[in-house]
């Protein structure tokens, strides 16, 4: 029944028996009195269970009547949200109106995970927790599965790979396709089945024979729908834009073709879109950050265009990039390439000896970069590596310029309470077949922060003139942290007899920042770090002004990378148009009717391009350490649960010791974050250095299992080693660095190898 046609008769019966002359009835009584025939009594039937779980009607033994006051109850509310399956079949519903509702593996009605649904919530709360049984699935979040085919006779069955999908697919002998048994493919479902029925599907796409190098990670890409292959229509555009500059296109530019400009990427890097001048007079500096001019190319409701919002960004996965614009694009025209002309929205900034933006310009330019510089090189010449600085003889002066001006513009940030969370990144590396053979934590250096520092000083300075001149625009926002969860973790680090100078309702950044200066080397670092990240909320789009709280910054947005990110490549239009004097009423009622949609859609394409980067990344590390089963190494507690220990090795490897290996009982104080042995007395704190045994791996599940070794605690003050086998440690445990997406570094390493960091914040 369609949502019109429901609407109108739930109307109709609801007029019924909310009527004066209405006494209560059965349904077929109902059913007579419409004059419905037999075979259509079905649908009287749906609308009446409809009526009943929205609470508008009440079945007193068996006949209906109008819901009155004194009979709604709690457990009449009905809950909508979004079911989180579990893969021993209970799950969750996950709703803006309450926490999150448990429902057990029997009131699922048999719901899918990420199915929208409703859910009528249980008279009392069970073990402190609310719990539901599902009443009506109003729509599937899921239409296709990645999973393992295995044929039958007459027909076969695929596995899904996502272990919240708790039933098999049947696949039917004449939807089956050329997949062959064990063949690694995507399922278009055609059926969601019930209690008692398997959910069915056809085979749209053979991804390759399990095993078969890179499959698993196309395996993960495809199962979270990311688009892989450019539409043709979108090729042939892409294959009509010209590879260089036109003589036309420099009409209404600034030539800027004689002034010094340099990258400076990852090695591997072939999308380069932003390029920096430096010069200085006395204590006043002129920093230029030019950017790719993406939007000279990519036209606003072009195929290009709608391609590009169709994937929001670039998805950087540990063996392949999947672009959002063609690599035609991406890495020739509106790449900034060494020695070729290149247009570029530039943010020609002047700053002075305190690090502030006393003048800045924004304008059209045309750029040809000099040299195109790796973050090893730079890192090297201002390391004092002679034999470098030989090879770049003319460009070391810039680069010492560049190093003053971005430690100037990093305590300026200080000073003012920018938060510097600085958690490892792990660096994954494959052999030819896609195997992994080396993990290590991903270096920050004196290059990478370069970078950071002028990319983020740009886009603070762009977000600030636009929200000034109150133009529809596309922001960065990152809210203060809920105050209820932060208030939680002070009162825990006031009891560490750790100082918290917060003196009104909200903590500042800066007093964030104060506690993490005042326990920086101290044995409880890791913990108090981590309590106070996860206590973060997720920076995301917004169309309104309201700051960013990690960066300490009134206004930010992003600017600084049109070549892999939507919501650049859409401001640099608007500032585009207010340059050349197009910004006109209507125009901006144009960008105000668009942009909220715009700002929704990316800010949903980058969490899902971030548990797409986070599953691969998970799936090589389970592999990578199913290889040194047995193995013993050093790590640190980076987690604390009622069912076990996260552990965090120097590699970045993290797994979980469970409380069933553990050879006492064990009581989880989650006040403290800590484990308590019931006998022993052993504690074991978030932050705790541990050695830990490997146990085994399941690429499967992307989970690593430990044990803990005798004596499994290493006294405060010993930093661990790494490992007993050098093999597991790849970068050792002084790799700096940066882990997840809620750092305050929002620009941290941007360009560095993929590049990915820059997408953060």
């Amino acid at each position: 029944m369609n949502r019109k046609k429901l609407k109108n008769r739930k109307k109709l019966i609801l007029d019924i028996i909310n009527s004066k002359e209405y006494r209560p009835m059965r349904a077929k009584d109902i059913a007579v009195l419409l004059q419905l025939p037999k075979g259509k009594r079905h649908e009287l039937f749906e609308v009446l269970d409809y009526l009943e779980a929205e609470g508008k009607i009440y079945n007193r033994k068996g006949k209906y009547e109008k819901m009155r006051a004194k009979d709604k109850k709690p457990e009449d509310a009905l809950i909508q949200g979004t079911f989180l399956a579990n893969a021993k079949g209970f799950g969750f519903v996950e709703s803006e109106e309450m926490e999150d509702v448990y429902i057990p593996e029997e009131e699922t009605l048999g719901a899918f995970h990420l199915d929208q649904v409703e859910v009528r919530l249980a008279q009392e709360k069970k073990k402190g927790r609310r719990e539901g049984r599902v009443v009506r699935i109003l729509s599937h979040g899921i239409t296709q599965v990645v999973g393992t085919y295995e044929a039958g006779g007459n027909f076969g069955f695929v596995i899904p790979d996502n272990t919240k999908i708790q039933k098999d697919i049947f696949i039917p002998k004449e939807f089956r396709g050329e997949a062959k048994d064990g063949d690694k493919v995507v399922v278009r479902l055609t059926s969601y089945g019930g209690k008692q029925k398997s959910p069915e599907g056809r085979i749209q796409e053979i991804l390759g024979a399990a095993g078969e190098a890179g499959v698993d990670v196309l395996s993960v890409a495809r199962a979270h729908e990311l688009p892989m292959e450019f539409p043709e229509k979108v090729v042939h555009q892409a294959q009509r834009v010209p590879d260089h500059v036109l003589e036309g296109d420099f009409q209404g530019r600034m030539d800027l073709r004689s002034w010094t400009v340099v990258t400076i990427d990852g090695e591997d890097a072939k999308d380069l879109d932003d390029g920096i001048s430096l010069t200085r007079e006395g204590t006043i500096y002129h920093l230029g950050v030019h950017i790719a001019d993406v939007s000279n190319y990519v036209q606003g409701g072009s195929a290009l265009d709608r391609e590009a919002l169709k994937r929001g960004t670039s998805v950087y996965l540990v063996d392949r990039v999947i672009p959002m614009l063609p690599t035609r694009l991406s890495n020739g025209i509106c790449s900034l390439n060494q020695g070729e002309d290149r247009l570029a929205l530039s943010c020609l900034m002047t700053i002075d000896g305190q690090g502030r933006v006393i003048n800045h310009q924004i304008a059209e330019t045309v750029i040809r970069v000099n040299r195109r510089m790796t973050y090893t090189a730079v890192k090297k010449i201002l390391e004092g590596d002679q034999e470098t600085a030989s090879a770049y003889q003319e460009l070391v002066p810039l680069f010492y310029e560049m190093r003053d001006l971005s430690a100037l513009l990093r305590r300026n940030r200080t000073r003012r309470g920018s938060i510097d969370f600085d958690f490892p990144e792990s660096k994954v590396l494959l052999d030819e077949q896609g195997h992994p053979v080396e993990i290590r934590a991903y270096e920050a250096n004196v290059a990478t922060r370069i970078i950071e520092d002028f990319m983020l000083l740009a886009n603070e300075t762009v977000a600030r003139e636009y929200c000034e001149r109150q133009i529809p625009f596309l922001y960065r926002t990152h809210e203060n942290p809920d105050s209820d969860k932060m208030e939680n973790v002070l009162t825990f680090i006031r009891g560490q007899g750790i100082p918290v100078n917060k003196h009104q309702q909200e903590i500042t950044p800066a007093q964030v920042q104060e506690i993490l200066t005042a326990v920086e080397g101290k044995p409880s670092e890791p913990l108090i770090s981590r309590l106070l990240l996860r206590s973060m909320k997720q920076a995301r789009y917004t169309t309104g002004c309201s700051g960013h709280f990690g960066l300490a910054a009134r206004h930010y947005c992003h600017f600084t990378s049109p070549i892999r990110r939507y919501p650049d490549l859409q401001i640099h239009r608007i500032i585009k148009d207010t340059i050349r004097g197009r910004m006109n009423q209507e125009k901006k009622e144009h960008y105000a009717h668009i942009l909220e949609d715009v700002a929704t859609w990316t800010s949903q394409t980058e969490r899902r391009a971030e548990e797409v980067e986070r599953e691969t990344v998970k799936m090589k590390k389970a592999e990578y350490m199913a290889g040194l089963v047995g193995q013993t190494f050093e790590g640190v507690i980076s987690g604390v649960t009622g069912w076990g220990l996260y552990v965090e090795l120097p590699n970045t490897v993290e797994g979980l010791v469970h409380v069933n290996s553990m050879k006492d009982y064990y009581r989880f104080d989650e006040e403290n974050y800590q484990l308590v042995g019931e006998h022993n007395g052993v504690v074991f704190h978030l932050g705790d250095p541990v050695r830990v045994q490997v146990a085994g791996a399941d690429v499967q599940t992307r989970s690593v299992d430990f044990i803990l070794e005798e004596d499994a605690l290493i006294p405060k003050g010993g930093s661990p080693d790494g490992q007993t086998s050098g093999k597991a440690s790849g970068g050792g445990p002084d790799g700096r660095g940066r882990k997840g997406g809620r750092s305050s570094r929002e620009e941290r390493g941007n360009g560095k190898g993929k590049r990915k960091q820059a997408h953060r914040q």
